[in-house]
């Protein structure tokens, strides 16, 4: 097999060189700055999944994010709202562990909290229904995310479901997607200002 001088040569890590690395963190930098775009074709994945529901589940996240942003919350904020559902896909029984664990590096340590357990808040609105406690929020009561949490499900999901609602388009919150995701604050692939310095 030929080899290719933008790729590493290693056949295993153990075996890896900086030069290796260097190639591989070149070429991680372009696939990193397309996330937003990733994440933006996954939400879109929504669409036309009503899951019966009066709106779909995209219509859903963009009422959620219009809502907040017509709220006056701040940019990550909004995005938080817009993706918050999008786990939808792929884990529907703990779908706001993957836009909290998708969002993480983005955003501050009370809007990833606030995505993590929003799908435990929503149920106040409704687990009595489906013969669940409703109340299962009240275990958080006194962590300092907790009527941050309340908060975004009363105002800006609970109420997200209005078909005659006059909603953005997606459209209009991409850019913000693409500001919130532009560079992580915080990874294990970082290193740390200290570290760094020395």
């Amino acid at each position: 097999m030929t080899e290719n001088p933008d790729r590493a040569t290693f056949r295993s890590m153990s075996e890896s060189t900086r030069e290796d690395w260097m190639k591989i963190a070149g070429a991680s930098a372009g696939f990193s700055r397309e996330l937003p775009g990733r994440v933006i074709a996954h939400l879109k994945m929504l669409e036309g999944d009503c899951g019966g529901f009066a709106v779909d589940r995209l219509e859903h996240s963009l009422q959620s994010a219009t809502l907040a942003y017509r709220d006056g919350m701040d940019e990550e904020y909004v995005v938080c709202a817009l993706l918050h559902d999008m786990g939808d896909i792929l884990c529907t029984a703990n779908h706001a562990e993957l836009a909290a664990t998708v969002l993480k590096p983005f955003v501050s340590e009370e809007n990833h909290w606030m995505l993590d357990h929003h799908g435990i808040f929503q149920g106040y609105y409704f687990f009595h229904h489906l013969g669940l406690d409703r109340n299962m929020r009240e275990q958080f009561r006194g962590h300092p995310c907790f009527e941050r949490t309340a908060m975004f499900c009363a105002r800006h999901d609970q109420n997200a479901f209005d078909p005659d609602y006059d909603t953005m388009p997606l459209e209009a919150f991409e850019p913000m997607v693409h500001r919130v995701m532009a560079q992580p604050r915080r990874s294990i692939y970082m290193r740390s200002e200290k570290i760094a310095a020395e």
